[in-house]
């Protein structure tokens, strides 16, 4: 005789086994409508699904994260069944749920299009109309191979074979005749899913992600509990485009890729302006926290990453290089290691600790091509990289050091709305348990005082130590995990790291890794994505242009260009021989924070008239004002 235990303590006792179906009408009229799986002991299962004994019960419905999932994962299959009912003998492989939509891999001779596109969309309508039922089944291995293999599903029949045999094969049926292998869980009927879904591309992708194998095409979707959260969705995509780094990195000269160098950036020169403002920052903000600033070399013999480990774990994402002499070196993927051969010079007392040695690094990892995405993901970049090392009862101190730190630049940078992911130890690990234990606790208190909304990853941690994740949410709603705070256990060790302690012993100290950013390029990205391109002033890397309206007006704009670049405003002239009108058009979409104009009056009376980006207003004031107030918003946050 099954108990149910429901989400809110209430208990109902049944005489046989329930299914779902049978539990919500048990428990409110209003829930059986909204229900579209459950959660039993743990487990997300259908609502066919028997419970045969007594059990904790969870429904879920679209208002949880899970039920949004399930919402996603359904679509993907209809619109599965949508494609082969339009195309006959198109194979299905994968279609998972991911951030904001599900997509699903097919393999298909011809390319889809984008009214291919809007034939499945409506296909997928009619079938969610029709309601057709879901019915899951459990197949035997080979009777699942043999029958995919019958119906020319061998990338199906493929996945099959590769599933551990300890796993239920399970079959998941959409109307009478269409079906897919699948975990599930899955709704109860097409119907269910609604009509708030929207296919938005189509792209190509290896099977099983290796280029070696055949290309498929992915068409991707997105699917919501509501045709408002659908709205809001497209228009924030609406509104990403527009702010795509990559666009507006082109309209504002700042940089570019080339095929020659694969995921390495080319700066121009008001790119690299702005990268290094963004260091100068950094560094004035890293000295006043205590650090100081190192430089180790990229190229680094195979034995030190042996060492240290990163050459059994990461050596496929390294560029090595063999040399005359027999040798094998490998540009740095990472700066630890490094950073360690600094600490290690020279002998280190108690008294030394919290030693905090800070590297604005270049580092090199290989990523496919396919992966790579502008400045958001590249092969070269420079990480803010810090290595604190200290005693296991400095780890609370310096872990909240560093967490105020990092929230202060972010909020420096316009960055507010922050959410922390802590991590703790796997099951395999190094390092003494009771390390550990003090590694997690401080980790923990520094999170709970910071005030700020956490989700904890059981069980993800490195295996060298816990760590959090800084992830920060953009003007348009969008998260981006930036920052990183580690605690290492293990690499110090590994690399003879010791200090001499009060006692006389020598011991190994804790190394916290820490980045703020992550990488300087990534970042960049985001922040011009997150200001649309309109950057604060003190950051941007052109503040002003000042533009003559004619040719007499010519000496007053040189003198006055030539007193702001001697006082530190990056600042450009603009003597064409164009109608003003173009000019100011022309610097707006350079995203130029502040054009000032001189004509006749302007000279005449020692004045200037500005117009600041983003605004159809100009206002004429005093030269002397001008550069006073662009003095004063050049000045770097260093609260």
């Amino acid at each position: 005789m099954p108990e149910i235990k429901l989400l809110d303590g209430k208990k109902i006792s049944f005489n046989k086994s329930i299914n779902g179906f049978d539990l919500v009408k048990k428990i409110s009229k209003s829930l059986e409508k909204k229900a579209l799986i459950m959660e039993v002991n743990g487990e997300l299962k259908d609502l066919s699904h028997e419970i045969t004994k007594s059990s904790e019960v969870r429904i879920i419905t679209d208002e949880d994260k899970e039920g949004l999932e399930v919402l996603r994962h359904d679509t993907a299959h209809i619109m599965a069944m949508s494609v082969q009912e339009i195309f006959p003998g198109t194979q299905v492989t994968i279609g998972p749920v991911i951030d904001n939509g599900f997509f699903y891999d097919f393999a298909r001779k011809e390319p889809f299009t984008e009214s291919d596109l809007e034939k499945i969309e409506k296909k997928m309508k009619e079938i969610i109309d029709r309601d057709v039922k879901t019915r899951r089944e459990v197949w035997t291995r080979d009777k699942a191979i043999k029958h995919f293999l019958k119906i020319g599903e061998k990338y199906k029949a493929e996945i099959i074979q590769s599933i551990p045999e300890s796993e239920e094969i399970s079959i998941y049926h959409h109307g009478e005749t269409w079906h897919d292998l699948c975990r599930g869980p899955h709704l109860a009927s097409s119907g269910k899913i609604g009509k708030a879904f929207k296919l938005t591309k189509v792209s190509g992708a290896y099977w099983r992600g290796d280029s070696n194998n055949e290309m498929l095409q992915r068409i991707y979707g997105t699917c919501w509990s509501s045709k408002k959260d659908l709205e809001d969705y497209l228009n924030r995509l609406e509104e990403a485009e527009k702010r795509d780094h990559r666009k507006l990195g082109k309209e504002m000269d700042l940089f570019h890729f080339r095929e020659e160098s694969p995921g390495s950036v080319f700066w121009h020169e008001k790119g690299w302006t702005l990268f290094q403002r963004l260091v100068e920052y950094m560094r004035m903000k890293q000295r006043l926290a205590g650090y100081k600033e190192i430089n180790t070399p990229e190229l680094l013999d195979k034995s030190l990453w042996e060492k240290s480990g990163h050459w059994d774990k990461f050596s496929d994402h390294m560029f090595t290089s063999d040399t005359p002499d027999e040798k094998t070196f490998a540009i740095k993927p990472m700066n630890c290691p490094g950073c360690v051969q600094i600490f290690n010079q020279g002998l280190k007392s108690y008294r030394d600790l919290p030693l905090k040695l800070s590297e604005f690094g270049k580092v090199h990892r290989y990523e496919p091509s396919g992966a790579l995405h502008g400045l958001l993901r590249v092969r070269a970049f420079t990480q803010d990289d810090a290595h604190i090392f200290c005693t296991e009862d400095q780890i609370t101190e310096e872990s909240l050091s560093v967490t105020n730190l990092i929230l202060n630049i972010y909020k420096d940078l316009g960055f507010e709305n922050i959410i922390l992911k802590y991590s703790d130890r796997p099951e395999k690990r190094v390092g003494d348990d009771k390390v550990w234990d003090k590694s997690e606790a401080a980790l923990l208190e520094t999170i709970k005082k910071s005030k700020l909304d956490y989700s904890i990853n059981k069980g993800e941690g490195a295996f060298y130590g816990p760590k959090i994740e800084f992830v920060l949410r953009d003007a348009i709603g969008r998260d981006w995990q930036c920052g990183t705070l580690q605690v290492d256990l293990n690499l110090p060790a590994r690399l003879g790291a010791s200090f001499v302690d009060k006692d006389g012993a020598k011991k190994v100290p804790v190394m916290l890794h820490r980045a703020l950013f992550g990488s300087l390029e990534r970042f960049i990205g985001i922040l011009i994505e997150n200001y649309a391109g309109k950057l604060p002033f003190w950051l941007s890397p052109t503040q002003a242009v000042v533009c003559t309206i004619t040719e007499e007006n010519n000496a007053y704009v040189k003198k006055l260009f030539e007193d702001l670049f001697k006082e530190g405003i990056k600042c450009e002239i603009d003597l064409r021989n164009e109608k003003i009108n173009y000019k100011i058009r022309e610097h707006s979409l350079a995203k130029v924070p502040m054009i000032i104009v001189c004509g006749k009056n302007e000279m005449a009376n020692g004045t200037v008239t500005i117009r600041k980006l983003g605004s159809n207003k100009q206002e004429t004031i005093k030269r002397d004002q001008l550069i006073k107030n662009l003095l004063e918003a050049n000045k770097m946050p260093l609260n």
